[in-house]
């Protein structure tokens, strides 16, 4: 591995300047920016030798066009908060791909690649990283295939990919693979509104995610609304695939689609950043034909009260169009996504986690 690639969380304080304090409320702060802007990008970051990577893969540049998909993978070094290139996702690239980090692997799922015509190529398409020997390999597909899922990592081993959008439409499958076996099989169902665009997260041994795509109850047109559904749901310890679901009330702030999400054992917390509470395609534009707008807020589920929480933010930037966010012992770092007036950025902020 590059030796400029290798970071640690620990360096946030030494590294960055303190998260500035006003009237109690923590700011966020500004890291930093991505070589070049993008949005839809997969975030995960990974576990290795000691240290970490925070990796930030595939997307859509700032032209926003079906030709505009990039298959780039940049690795931030916060330690000297710097952004290194490394190497690319085989193939030409996708949208709605979801990433996690399993044994010190980077693995990215599913997405769409559309075409000129407007039409969506959905794969099932399961590539691996090695951040050790640098090379990428492919994984066992998706059995079903989707985007704009929500996907979270159980023990070390098992990866559990929620809903998104299959050939069929929206669903509430969840499929979980075995990283171990090298197989997938599908586990217990959400008995929730089939949805995609939501964000979710594993912590500890459950699963919680929260609204998202869902067809329009009525038939009207736009054939799409916004979610307001939140659910968690228990994995079974003895039989992984097991998951008991209970529906949680309604989360702090609008029903929104593709907010970032990330989770953390330590803090007993799932944490959601922006999103927007309009339905849109890839250019920003909602389905109704209106501009998407994307929203500040953030907020978290903490299993320790089993209740949600608002995280007050200072001059936190409003963004949408994300697919996962990073949690660190200092903050969570969210990268990309559109901003004001559906621009794409290449921002990369640290929010603070509230208390």
């Amino acid at each position: 591995m590059k030796k400029g690639l290798l970071l640690k969380t620990s360096f946030f304080i030494s590294s960055l300047a303190a998260i500035a304090l006003a009237g109690g409320i923590c700011a966020a702060e500004e890291l930093q920016p991505l070589p070049a802007p993008v949005t839809n990008n997969a975030v995960t970051s990974v576990h290795v030798q000691g240290q970490d990577l925070v990796y930030s893969l595939m997307g859509l540049g700032p032209d926003k066009a079906w030709n505009s998909i990039t298959n780039t993978v940049n690795a931030f070094n916060v330690k000297y908060n710097k952004w290194t290139t490394v190497r690319a996702v085989p193939g030409s690239g996708r949208l709605g791909a979801s990433a996690v980090s399993v044994r010190d692997q980077v693995f990215v799922l599913g997405g769409f690649v559309p075409d000129k015509t407007g039409l969506q190529a959905i794969v099932g398409d399961v590539s691996v990283y090695d951040p050790i020997g640098l090379h990428w390999y492919r994984a066992p597909d998706l059995p079903t295939s989707v985007h704009d899922a929500a996907v979270g990592v159980y023990h070390d081993r098992y990866i559990y990919v929620v809903g998104g959008f299959s050939k069929k439409g929206p669903t509430n499958e969840v499929q979980m693979y075995d990283v171990e076996t090298k197989q997938w099989q599908q586990a217990t169902a959400s008995p929730g509104t089939p949805v995609f665009g939501l964000a979710g997260a594993v912590v500890e041994d459950s699963i919680i995610y929260v609204d998202g795509a869902m067809k329009s109850p009525t038939g009207a047109k736009p054939g799409y609304v916004a979610s307001s559904e939140c659910w968690i749901g228990k994995i079974d310890h003895k039989h992984p695939e097991k998951i008991a679901w209970t529906k949680l009330p309604p989360h702090p702030g609008d029903a929104r689609y593709r907010i970032a999400a990330g989770g953390s054992d330590k803090d007993k917390r799932a944490y959601f950043a922006g999103g927007s509470a309009a339905i849109y395609d890839y250019s920003g534009i909602g389905i109704d034909g209106t501009a998407a707008e994307p929203s500040p807020v953030v907020f978290d589920f903490n299993l320790r009260s089993n209740a949600w929480e608002t995280v007050p933010v200072k001059d936190a930037p409003a963004r949408m169009d994300h697919r996962g966010l990073v949690v660190t012992s200092d903050g969570l770092i969210v990268i990309g996504g559109m901003g004001k007036d559906q621009k794409v950025s290449a921002g990369v902020t640290l929010l603070p986690k509230g208390k």
